[in-house]
């Protein structure tokens, strides 16, 4: 789950708790592993750790900081388009037509980093056999401030029937 916070909100939303998954895309892809990230630090590397300590770096990772996401409508037949509500005094160019008859713009914005990585198994069969033992070493941040986690490496998708 993530956590938005709009701008005209009482104030910011905390962060979101970092979050972290591993799995293999819906479709019976079965030598690529997906891991997904929600994090304050963007991720910066991903590895695939096989019990002989061999590691499989990403083929790609991307991170988007603080994703928004806006919205606004206009409404042109609204009544109060034209309208000047009664207040005597303002001029005709007070009002800006690009207000008039629209809802202000809403702005969601993400306190955190939305990052994906990509991981190509070098070996599907040895990876089917002892997955549970294999673990995903992530890397958020940049020098100096880098922060490492792991998380366990998902269960292969059942053999195609």
């Amino acid at each position: 789950m993530l956590l938005l916070a709009g701008c005209g909100a009482s104030g910011p939303a905390s962060l979101p708790n970092d979050q972290m998954s591993a799995s293999f895309p819906p479709g019976g892809i079965v030598d690529q592993i997906e891991v997904n990230a929600t994090d304050r630090l963007p991720l910066r590397a991903a590895v695939l750790v096989a019990p002989d300590g061999r590691a499989t770096p990403a083929l790609s990772i991307t991170a988007n900081p603080a994703p928004t996401e806006s919205f606004s409508q206009q409404f042109p037949n609204s009544p109060y388009a034209s309208a000047n509500f009664g207040v005597a005094g303002i001029g005709s160019n007070a009002l800006s037509p690009a207000l008039v008859g629209a809802v202000p713009n809403t702005q969601t914005k993400l306190l955190a980093v939305a990052s994906s990585a990509s991981i190509q198994l070098a070996d599907p069969l040895a990876y089917r056999r002892n997955w549970q033992k294999y673990r995903i070493r992530l890397s958020f941040g940049d020098p100096p401030q880098v922060v490492t986690r792991e998380i366990a490496a998902p269960a292969p998708p059942p053999p195609a029937q």
